[in-house]
């Protein structure tokens, strides 16, 4: 396999199945921009509970996704028809599988309908304990 450049920053990527973003202050920015203007609020607004949650983390874009990173991957959400998707790993998924209970969840998954209202308390709560278990 032949490594592919990226056209706009001329550095090296290993792999054609994940993006990269040369701008990576306004990467998040840009990702929400992309979305449709309803969906836009409500991506600012989990940026935002995680930002509060984990304030020493990194934004980035990774697996094309928003991602929070300290040491490692904390959460990623996404964009979807008709639901968000929060990553933050499955044994977070498992800890917090009683107050998941209303949800679609799979193995580090969470759905966060469009149709019903956004627990930020929950996805706070999932972020700081995230922080709280980072591995090293």
């Amino acid at each position: 396999m032949s490594n592919k450049k990226c056209p706009r920053c001329g550095r090296e990527l290993e792999s054609t199945n994940l993006d990269h973003c040369c701008d990576k202050e306004n990467a998040i920015d840009a990702y929400i921009a992309a979305q449709p203007s309803g969906v836009q609020p409500l991506l600012q607004r989990i940026r935002e509970t995680i930002h509060a949650a984990a304030p020493n983390a990194i934004e980035k874009i990774s697996w094309r996704m928003p991602t929070f990173w300290q040491g490692e991957n904390l959460i990623h959400f996404a964009a979807f028809k008709k639901h968000i998707g929060l990553y933050p790993g499955g044994e977070a998924v498992g800890v917090f599988a009683e107050r998941l209970a209303g949800y679609k969840t799979s193995k580090g998954a969470i759905q966060l309908p469009l149709d019903k209202p956004m627990d930020h308390k929950l996805i706070a709560d999932i972020v700081r304990w995230r922080v709280e278990n980072l591995n090293g």
